[in-house]
């Protein structure tokens, strides 16, 4: 790992199993860095980014990489915004080149009608995943549940369609100044390359681009539930769903872990307690599923069923209910704990066979130091779960997941007209 005198921190990664290169490139900044009346931005510069830069043009990006056989693409969350070129080794310079000169370059081709443009297709996008879409206000309901007005993580990563609306040409332009600086950027070149000159490279095309002012990383209060919140909304679907959801500890904070393995115990597969009750036993369930989801700030735990046609969210719920006080009142036994372990484990392994793409090498070299500070974190982070023993779930499960405090979102059909 090394740090350029611009700020940004470049981590290199050999791996000559096949001649591919990841270029991994981490905005620390997400939906998290905006304020109340103007979210949205950082989604919308994955968008914008994709749209030509000074050496560039438009549409040539794409273009340049697939002739030389590669790929890529980008995403956005309420912590980081990132984007990756997944291409063959020889093609190396092509990528860091075109990357480059999107950090250094954009705003010089940033005109107000490219970002009157890309808003409409980021409205459009919203339309879309949100609010047309099967269950898709959900989540945004959810998060506005859980957390309090004015807490970064209460408004969606997408934005509020009216921030889209009321965001100028220089609300963008100085949000891009202030994020999308080297000293705010973590760039991971994986794959087979050899060390020395994928540096020297890094240094040609990233060392021109001046760094910004420090960035201060969004600071908040710990978000605490006191009571139990429930909402139910009509939806344009066929069958009902239930959400339960619990504030939960932030990323690689102490029980993150095992309330990951409590979400295998309860829902992780055919033999799993929830999904064996509802689907299986009782078949009231049409599907269920469990997840701890930690970011930089805060986490939230959800449980997540829709009900078979005929079956009732009252008894979904009085169902789930029962299998979380069996579990707050007794451990779950070590064969359950095990087979939770040897899925993680599992799952660790197969992501660290592939260098680029979402969760590959590249990628989780990257999160690791975003979370840590250090990109080899994952032996510490496997055995963050291979220590934990019954004991350490049912603690997790009796201090995080309480019976009276917890969000609860029912989706409902509309009634038919």
């Amino acid at each position: 790992m090394v740090k350029l005198a611009n700020g940004l921190t470049v981590i290199l990664h050999q791996d000559r199993t096949v001649p591919v290169v990841s270029v991994n490139l981490w905005y620390h900044v997400g939906s998290a860095n905006e304020k109340p009346g103007r979210t949205g931005f950082a989604h919308l510069f994955e968008h914008l980014m994709f749209e030509g830069s000074k050496h560039v043009p438009e549409g040539e990006f794409d273009s340049l990489l697939e002739g030389a056989g590669g790929s890529n693409n980008g995403s956005t969350t309420p912590d980081r915004t990132n984007y990756y070129e997944d291409v063959p080794s020889n093609a190396l310079e092509l990528a860091l080149f075109l990357e480059s000169d999107r950090m250094g370059y954009m705003l010089d081709t940033m005109t107000p009608e490219r970002v009157d443009g890309q808003r409409d297709v980021v409205k459009n996008e919203r339309r879309q995943s949100y609010d047309n879409q099967p269950y898709g206000m959900a989540s945004l309901e959810l998060d506005s549940m859980l957390y309090p007005p004015g807490h970064p993580y209460s408004w969606p990563t997408i934005g509020h369609m009216e921030d889209l609306t009321a965001a100028t040409h220089a609300d963008v332009v100085e949000f891009f100044k202030k994020y999308y600086v080297p000293n705010n950027a973590s760039l991971v070149v994986a794959g087979d390359i050899d060390l020395d000159r994928a540096e020297a490279l890094v240094r040609k095309w990233f060392s021109e681009i001046p760094g910004g002012a420090p960035v201060e990383r969004p600071t908040v209060p710990a978000v605490r539930l006191d009571t139990t919140k429930r909402k139910t909304i009509k939806d344009r679907v066929q069958l009902p769903r239930i959400y339960l959801a619990w504030i939960s500890p932030k990323s690689f904070a102490s029980d993150e872990a095992a309330l990951d393995v409590a979400a295998s115990v309860l829902a992780g597969g055919k033999n799993s307690r929830i999904y064996k009750r509802l689907v299986y036993d009782t078949q009231m369930a049409q599907d269920v599923y469990a997840f701890q989801s930690g970011g930089a700030l805060s986490g939230s735990f959800m449980i997540v069923a829709t009900a078979r046609p005929g079956k009732s969210i009252a008894d979904l719920q009085k169902a789930i209910d029962e299998e979380l006080e069996r579990l707050r009142q007794q451990p779950p036994d070590n064969r359950e704990i095990q087979r939770a372990i040897n899925q993680i484990e599992a799952s660790f392994y197969r992501q660290m066979e592939r260098v680029g793409s979402y969760r590959g090498k590249a990628e989780q070299l990257n999160a690791y130091y975003f979370a840590t500070g250090e990109p080899d974190y994952f032996a510490k982070d496997l055995a963050r779960y291979t220590a934990l023993r019954p004991a350490d779930v049912h603690a997790a499960i009796k201090a995080w997941l309480p019976a009276d405090r917890r969000g609860g979102l029912i989706g409902e059909p509309e009634a038919a007209k």
